[in-house]
């Protein structure tokens, strides 16, 4: 289970929202380069970047401190926000990055997003970001009818490298990641799946573990790293010795 922290950039800032609110901003870093050297001297062995002004506008304002930061760690970066055409997918592909994040395209152009993952095999992950089961679109902004679990379903066998998950209502809150939804979505996708929002403790992550059964290999952290709620030293030390046969408390679910 790989615990990826994350940095969102708006404004060419370091900041969180809460439940993907614009309006909600904490903001934690003027240096997001500066800021992602600090994670991966914690031992961040992937980053997860999210240019918050290109979801929710389209507009590239971020991408002089995407390089900065591509160009400046020695690990794996991964960006979504905003990534909508081939053309964007391949220009930040060409800044560094190791992946791309599809999220709004997956539902309105998915021939884009097969067609992308073919081309750039193991390069292509789609965010799938829900409230009440049902994607949201254009940076949280707007609601669609697709469900979640559908949306993951639709993407076996397309070539994505992996689907990040994300429980909005859970988002920047440290209330606990929506484990039911999680498994939903895992138990359906044959694509590898990565945990966002709501983790707010070590409690938080062994709650996790087991859901490393149904494919859940990836942790994304964000406003508990920020806060000091959690550790990441310690967080990626506490998984590593951990094993999810171990892990006190056992969800029901999971029995």
């Amino acid at each position: 289970m790989e615990i990826i922290p994350a940095i969102d950039l708006l404004k060419g800032n370091c900041v969180r929202l809460t439940q993907g609110d614009y309006k909600k901003v904490t903001q934690f870093n003027p240096d997001p380069k500066a800021q992602a050297l600090t994670w991966q001297s914690k031992g961040a062995t992937r980053l997860h970047l999210v240019d918050l002004d290109a979801a929710r506008t389209g507009e590239p304002i971020n991408d002089l401190s995407i390089k900065s930061i591509t160009s400046a760690l020695q690990i794996p970066v991964q960006l979504g926000g905003g990534v909508r055409t081939i053309e964007r997918a391949e220009e930040l592909l060409n800044y560094g990055l190791d992946r791309v994040i599809l999220g709004t395209v997956a539902i309105e152009k998915p021939k884009l997003v097969k067609q992308l993952a073919r081309k750039h095999p193991g390069r292509i992950i789609v965010g799938i970001d829900s409230k009440e089961g049902k994607v949201a679109t254009r940076g949280w902004i707007n609601q669609s009818e697709t469900r979640a679990t559908d949306l993951a379903e639709s993407l076996n066998g397309s070539g994505v490298e992996a689907i990040i998950s994300t429980d909005i209502s859970t988002d920047g809150t440290l209330e606990g990641p929506n484990l039911e939804a999680l498994k939903e979505i895992a138990s359906v996708s044959e694509i590898p799946i990565i945990a966002s929002g709501g983790v707010g403790s070590i409690a938080d992550l062994l709650a996790l573990l087991p859901l490393e059964a149904y494919g859940v290999n990836g942790i994304i952290i964000g406003r508990a790293l920020y806060d000091g709620a959690i550790d990441l030293q310690e967080a990626i030390l506490t998984v590593k010795n951990s094993h999810m046969q171990d892990v006190p408390n056992k969800p029901e679910f999971f029995v």
